[in-house]
């Protein structure tokens, strides 16, 4: 495929968060430079200094040197396609699929199931995550579980289900991740990128303190926000290395090149 036509390629991620955002940084540097991610209104996002999704709230946010802008409308969104910038545009209902008919879309909500991407949405549909099968529900999809297939791209077959038990880093599993005790708005003690220690106050959820589980790295602190119980609000790195707070996971990294593999692959075949 021409570096040229690269270029002309529009493409829809459902989603700006984490994954989603590794997904387009990938494409980026591919030379896709026409993508615009979908987002809802008030974005949930625990490693939020690599997740284009807070250009919903800061307007303009970077990641690995790219830049991503929040759109209004369409027509904003051809504005900063002009910069050679990824567009973030509030779109919970994806209806710009239907308005910007576009060549790629790319379901990246990790919601653990298909909530309701189609092929019919594009000549090219990806999904990434436990909940599709290819080909009846997408052309492609994109293996995410961490482990031997993390990343591979699957033509013919589903994802693996969800296990429910985050990917393990230094022995650390569960006790890696802070949830919500119950609902309630966060309110910040520690900052992303802070060294903290087994029983630090992290935050509070209302008026419930919630402690470090592990000693490590602030690596993900969700914003200042209401959140629902048991929701995801925080990440310590056991590893201690400052950097992986700004920087794109492997994990993100290989689910990018699995739905860069399926681009290629698919393109020649619409």
């Amino acid at each position: 495929m021409e570096a040229a036509c690269r270029k002309n390629f529009r493409i829809v991620i459902k989603g700006a968060g984490e994954m989603a955002t590794g997904i387009a940084h990938r494409l980026f540097m591919a030379n896709f430079k026409n993508i615009i991610m979908t987002e809802i209104s008030k974005p949930i996002c625990v490693r939020r200094t690599v997740a284009f999704s807070e250009a919903v709230y800061k307007k303009k946010t970077e990641v690995e040197e790219v830049t991503a802008e929040y759109a209004e409308n369409l027509r904003e969104v051809f504005d900063i396609w002009q910069k050679e910038h990824i567009a973030v545009m509030v779109d919970s209902k994806w209806g710009v699929v239907w308005e910007l008919k576009p060549d790629v879309v790319v379901d990246a909500i990790m919601a653990k199931k298909n909530i309701g991407t189609r092929k019919d949405e594009a000549p090219i549909v990806i999904g990434v995550g436990p909940g599709f099968r290819a080909p009846s529900d997408v052309h492609a999809a994109i293996e995410s579980n961490r482990g031997h297939h993390l990343g591979r791209t699957i033509y013919n077959g589903s994802t693996e289900a969800h296990t429910g038990i985050p990917g393990p880093t230094m022995g650390y599993t569960k006790e890696r991740v802070l949830r919500a005790p119950h609902s309630g708005t966060i309110k910040h003690v520690r900052d992303i990128g802070s060294e903290v220690k087994k029983g630090d106050l992290i935050l509070y959820v209302g008026k419930t303190l919630v402690f470090a589980s592990i000693d490590g790295i602030l690596r993900g602190l969700i914003r200042e926000i209401d959140v629902a119980a048991n929701e995801k609000i925080a990440d310590i790195d056991p590893r201690g290395n400052k950097e992986y707070c700004y920087t794109i996971t492997e994990k993100a990294r290989a689910i990018g090149g699995g739905v860069l593999e399926a681009l290629l692959h698919l393109y020649g075949a619409v």
